[in-house]
């Protein structure tokens, strides 16, 4: 089913210890764009979590926001200096040596010197963290697709609803086109014969249709309007596809808007140069739409 390429998208994962929020928006862009705003303490997943969304987002400038929250227990440590200790032991009995004291050694007078003993935090392992996460990832992917399949759908029914009005117009220049040439040649023939009949002659018929003759084929848009029909009949169909289909779809309507272009150059006629404008309007509503699809 066609995918927009704007959307927005929520996910949550909490137990007792963890809280994860993931929030995905994206929007419009040429290729797929993502961008990723987490704590540095999860840098070591971000490959993991682009491989996750571009496997389901396949175009779009897409931002991705990750916040995370601990609620169990934290865990710490103490760390021993043992260098530091063992300096600072050495210079105690440096300094009673010089000083000629006794030095009353005290492992808990050692243990108050700065830096000999630090408390730190001990971190989890990111990657035991990653199914976790995962799991908002996967949520808030899941609701953004939801949104691009919705407005995918109601841009899918205007650009059908649109492709039906362009045939409908191309209808009536098929219509119109045989009647081009006819026209010509009885006007041809009439102003011909208004200004031979000043002159007591008649006009040269055979010399007559041969103009008329080359004219209808400078001016024949037969080639066209099949062609025409062709890249309408593409359009809808790749429209129905259930691939992404932007690029293509791209493609297809430069190939309709370049048919329509010659048509009206070519046709020399008031009533299809007006139709082609009514069709040009159209292409350019429908070529807007796309540029929201993936």
């Amino acid at each position: 089913m066609l995918k927009s390429m704007t959307g927005f998208g929520r996910g949550e994962f909490v137990d007792d210890d963890y809280r994860f929020i993931v929030e995905i928006k994206a929007v419009n862009h040429r290729y797929n764009e993502i961008s990723i705003r987490m704590p540095k303490t999860f840098g070591s997943l971000e490959d993991k979590i682009r491989r996750a969304v571009a496997g389901v987002l396949v175009r779009g400038r897409i931002d991705i926001f990750i916040t995370a929250d601990e609620y169990g227990q934290s865990k710490k440590t103490v760390r021993i200096d043992k260098e530091l200790a063992i300096a600072y032991h050495k210079a105690l009995k440096d300094l009673g040596d010089l000083l000629a004291i006794p030095v009353n050694e005290n492992i808990n007078n050692i243990a108050r010197y700065p830096d000999v003993l630090r408390v730190e935090e001990v971190a989890d392992d990111v990657s035991l963290l990653w199914p976790k996460m995962s799991q908002a990832i996967d949520d808030a992917v899941n609701n953004l697709m939801a949104m691009r399949l919705a407005e995918g759908a109601n841009i899918q029914k205007d650009m059908l609803a649109r492709i039906d009005k362009i045939g409908e117009y191309i209808l009536f220049v098929e219509g119109r086109a045989p009647q081009i040439a006819e026209e010509y040649r009885e006007k041809l023939f009439s102003r011909m014969r208004d200004l031979l009949s000043a002159v007591g002659a008649e006009p040269d018929e055979s010399r007559l249709l041969q103009e008329a003759a080359l004219f209808a084929d400078r001016t024949s848009i037969t080639e066209e309007l099949v062609r025409l029909g062709s890249h309408l009949l593409q359009l809808r169909e790749t429209l129905l596809a259930d691939d992404s289909v932007g690029r293509k779809l791209d493609f297809i309507i430069q190939e309709v808007n370049r048919e329509t272009n010659t048509i009206g150059s070519k046709a020399n006629d008031s009533a299809v140069a007006n139709m082609v404008l009514e069709i040009k309007s159209e292409i350019e509503k429908v070529r807007e739409q796309i540029q929201n699809i993936e």
